[in-house]
C-alpha cells in the first residue's frame, strides 16, 4: 500500500492553494481529484471576482480570510504573471430606501478592516459610471477580477515544483482511521496518509461522513449567468444590494471586457451532487433583464444570452442567516472544509496558510 504524508482531496482553487502551501513547507503531498482535470467544479463556475471583504461579520473566517486572501492574491498574481485587474466595484442602492442598507455595508466593511471604501451620492456615482441608475453607491476600489484558470495552473505548478503530485480521475470512496493516520479507498487501491485534507467542494460533506465525521448534509444553490452581446458601458463591477442566499444579479467584467450578469439564487432540493444539473434555461432571460435594468436601464432588449451556471455549497438554507466557512478538525489528522463558497476564491491562499498552520508541530493534532 502506498503511503504519503498529506492527501489533499479536491483540485479546485482551495485544494490547490492548500497543497501548494503544504508542499512549500516541506510536506509530502498528493492531490487526489475525481475529475479528469483540475478546477472543473465550483472553481470554474463563478464570477472570478476578487472580493474586498464587505459583507461578512467582523471576526468571522469569511471576513478574516477574505481580507488576508485578497492581499495575498494580488501579490501572487503580480509575481506569477496571472492575469487580473483591480477594476473596483460599485455596490448600488437603486432607491432612497436602500441608502441605509448601503451605509450598513460600508460600516461592516470598515469593521472588517477594509479601509478604502467611499460612499457616493447619485451625482458622484454617475460621474464614474454615466450609464448607471442609482440613488447612491459604495465604491470599493480594491475589488477586482482574476483569471481563475490561470491562477489554478500557477498554484498547481508551484505545488508540483515543490514536490507535490497530482492524481486525476481518482475518486476517494471513504476511509478509516488506522494508527496515527488514515487508510483511504481510492478507486480500486488503498492509500495510507498521515493527514487528510477534505477540499472536495460540493462533495465535501458526503466525503466527511464516509470518513466518520458527523457533519450535516450541504444545501445547494444554483446560480445562472448570462452574457451580454456587445460591450457594456461600464468600467467597474456593479453589484445591487444583497439578497437572500447571494449578492444579487450583478455585473462583472471578464479580462477581455465582456460583461456577464449573475448569479441568481435557485435553491435545489437535497440531491446527489454528482447528478446536479448545470443547464441554463433561456426562459430566465426576462427575469435577468428586469434585475439588470434596475441599475442599468439602458440594457438593450434581448441582449442577454445564456452562458453557464454554478452551484454553491451552503451550510444553511433559504431564509436562514448565511453561515461562516466551516473548517472542521473534529477527528485526528482530518481537516474538512465545508461550505466554502464565495469568497472562497479570494480567500484561497489564506485558507492554505490556515490549514498548513493547523498541521504545524505547535498546533494541536
Amino acid at each position: 500500500m502506498d503511503q504519503v504524508e498529506v492527501a489533499v482531496i479536491g483540485a479546485g482553487v482551495v485544494g490547490l492553494a492548500i497543497a501548494r502551501e503544504l508542499a512549500l513547507r516541506g510536506r509530502e503531498v498528493v492531490i487526489i481529484e475525481a475529475a479528469g482535470a483540475i478546477g472543473t467544479g465550483i472553481s470554474s463556475r463563478n464570477s472570478e471576482v476578487i472580493h474586498a471583504g464587505l459583507y461578512d461579520p467582523a471576526g468571522s473566517l469569511k471576513a478574516r480570510l477574505c481580507l488576508r486572501g485578497k492581499a495575498l492574491l494580488y501579490d501572487y498574481c503580480a509575481a506569477r504573471g496571472v492575469a487580473h485587474r483591480r477594476c473596483g466595484k460599485l455596490v448600488v442602492a437603486t432607491t432612497e430606501a436602500g441608502l441605509a442598507r448601503l451605509a450598513g455595508i460600508a460600516e461592516q466593511g470598515a469593521a472588517n478592516g477594509v479601509d478604502d471604501l467611499t460612499l457616493l451620492d447619485r451625482a458622484q456615482a454617475l460621474a464614474l459610471e454615466p450609464a448607471l441608475a442609482c440613488a447612491g453607491a459604495l465604491l470599493s476600489p480594491s475589488s477586482g477580477i482574476v483569471d481563475s484558470h490561470g491562477l489554478m495552473t500557477a498554484l498547481l505548478g508551484d505545488a508540483e515544483h515543490a514536490g507535490a503530485t497530482l492524481a486525476l480521475a481518482s475518486r476517494v470512496g471513504g476511509g478509516t482511521r488506522e494508527g496515527d493516520g488514515w487508510r483511504l479507498r481510492v478507486d480500486d487501491y488503498e492509500l495510507a496518509a498521515r493527514y487528510v485534507i477534505n477540499a472536495a467542494g460540493l462533495f465535501a460533506a458526503e466525503l466527511a461522513r464516509s470518513l466518520g465525521a458527523g457533519v450535516a448534509a450541504l444545501r445547494f444553490a444554483r446560480g445562472h449567468y448570462f452574457t451580454l452581446a456587445g460591450r457594456a458601458p461600464f468600467n467597474h463591477l456593479v453589484y445591487p444590494l444583497p439578497v437572500d442566499g447571494g449578492l444579487g444579479v450583478h455585473l462583472t467584467l471578464d479580462l477581455g471586457g465582456q460583461a456577464r450578469f449573475g448569479p441568481d439564487v435557485q435553491w435545489l432540493p437535497d440531491a446527489d451532487p454528482a447528478a446536479l444539473d448545470y443547464a441554463v434555461n433561456p426562459a430566465l432571460g426576462p427575469m435577468f433583464e428586469a434585475e439588470v435594468r434596475g441599475y442599468w436601464p439602458g440594457l438593450p432588449p434581448g441582449a442577454l444570452q445564456p452562458a453557464y451556471s454554478g452551484i454553491r455549497p451552503k451550510l444553511t438554507g433559504p431564509g436562514e442567516p448565511a453561515a461562516d466557512f466551516r473548517i472542521d478538525r473534529s477527528l485526528p489528522g482530518l481537516v474538512n472544509l465545508l461550505g466554502i463558497e464565495s469568497p472562497g476564491l479570494t480567500a484561497s491562499l489564506a485558507i492554505g496558510e490556515l490549514v498548513a498552520e493547523s498541521l504545524s508541530p505547535s498546533a494541536s493534532r
